[in-house]
């Protein structure tokens, strides 16, 4: 035994264990200086203006250089002409700013010449896929965080390109986020940036769709980009409006007053089922107006969308109709206080007519609602007139307009009695 447990044990001789090739590459040295090197090395005979030249090159050379382990140098290379080390700077290891990149574009800047640079990278992500994760997902943000290092004119170049990779789909709206940073935010940095963003954006695409990105994107609070001395929507308001783009101040109001009429008629329902009194819920709203006003059209609307909210429908249909203009009837002293002009009481009349076409459980119901509305000092004759010449809304205009006929008929007799007698 003491003999056997000494012999040498045998032994595999010649036998060679090769590495998977993504085990090697996962610890292989990671050089992107030395990738830059042979990015140049594709581009060095080829024209900066040639762009359809230089997008072949660079697509060529993906069969060979690694652009899934260096997509970032890449990215840095075509945008900023060179690597960037921690804090923004260039690495400083001598080499020349690349030949081809946005920041080589004309001078001042114009979002067609950059197009036609973003143009190139659009192609080559369209050839490898696999770009367009490591461009929104880290070289947009890390390249906007660095945004206060840079020369207004580098910004800028970076910010329109940033805005046209986004409006055509190559990028996400998410990588703003980075621009939401304390030291970005002063001196008004950050606001100017996403301006810049946002015009190029426009220039491709309309405001519905860059209110989808920005949605998508997680970008929801754009006072969010503005010092906290500023963080106020008139602000925002005017600022957009200086900078030529009216139509993202007015989304943003929009956007504000959606929010508010949520919170309006969350609060009317809530104060209805909790029993409280006409006359607190009339202050509560008046209260509520005060410190965060909504136009009074859209006010009144948010009111009545809150009261008929409220109203537990009856399962027979025959028995619906009633019971809506009994409790309409109940809560017009609600509504009343706010109905103090033309056109809201004109907006109110609309507010029931898409409602009426909406929830079919009253459409008959409709002129019989307007009487209950007219006799409650809610709307004026002279208001129910003038919607039924020209001011009703289209959905399901002629019936509503043929509906309502008898009372305009009488009203109008009315009116011309009225002035007979005088």
């Amino acid at each position: 035994m003491s003999q056997q447990s000494a012999a040498a044990k045998p032994t595999l001789q010649g036998v060679r264990i090769r590495a998977r090739k993504g085990a090697v590459k996962a610890h292989a040295k990671h050089e992107p200086n030395v990738f830059r090197d042979q990015v140049f090395k594709h581009l060095e005979n080829v024209p900066p203006s040639d762009f359809d030249a230089v997008t072949n090159k660079l697509v060529q050379a993906g069969g060979t250089l690694e652009y899934l382990k260096y997509a970032d140098a890449l990215f840095e290379l075509l945008i900023v002409g060179g690597l960037l080390q921690p804090g923004g700077q260039y690495v400083e290891d001598g080499a020349p700013l690349s030949p081809f990149s946005v920041l080589n574009a004309k001078e001042p800047v114009e979002v067609a010449d950059v197009k036609q640079y973003v143009e190139v990278m659009n192609k080559l992500i369209r050839r490898y896929k696999y770009l367009q994760r490591p461009l929104e997902q880290s070289v947009l943000p890390n390249l906007f965080q660095y945004m206060n290092r840079w020369p207004e004119v580098q910004r800028e170049k970076v910010a329109v390109a940033a805005g046209l990779l986004m409006g055509q789909g190559i990028a996400s709206t998410s990588a703003l986020a980075s621009l939401t940073k304390d030291h970005l935010i002063k001196n008004d940095l950050s606001a100017n940036t996403i301006t810049l963003v946002f015009r190029s954006y426009l220039s491709t695409q309309s405001m519905e769709h860059l209110a989808g990105a920005l949605k998508r994107g997680g970008i929801k609070d754009l006072l969010a980009f503005f010092p906290e001395t500023k963080r106020d929507d008139k602000t925002l308001d005017e600022h957009f409006r200086k900078a030529g783009l009216p139509q993202v101040a007015e989304w943003w109001t929009k956007r504000q007053y959606a929010s508010l009429k949520e919170t309006v008629i969350s609060q009317l329902k809530g104060m209805l089922d909790n029993g409280d009194s006409h006359t607190d819920i009339v202050a509560a709203i008046k209260t509520k107006q005060e410190e965060q006003p909504l136009p009074d059209t859209e006010l009144v609307s948010c009111i009545w969308q809150g009261l008929v909210s409220s109203i537990e429908w009856s399962a027979r249909q025959d028995q619906n109709e009633a019971l809506a203009l009994r409790e309409i009837a109940s809560f017009a002293d609600i509504l009343e206080p706010f109905c103090n002009g033309p056109k809201t009481e004109v907006a109110l009349i609309n507010t029931v007519q898409v409602y009426c076409y909406e929830d079919t459980r009253i459409i008959k119901a409709f002129p019989q609602v307007l009487k209950v509305l007219y006799n409650k000092d809610c709307i004026s004759d002279q208001a129910i007139i003038y919607w039924h010449s020209k001011g009703s809304k289209p959905q399901g205009r002629q019936h509503f307009l043929q509906a309502a006929a008898p009372l305009v008929k009488f009203l109008q007799e009315q009116d011309s009695g009225e002035e007979d007698e005088e």
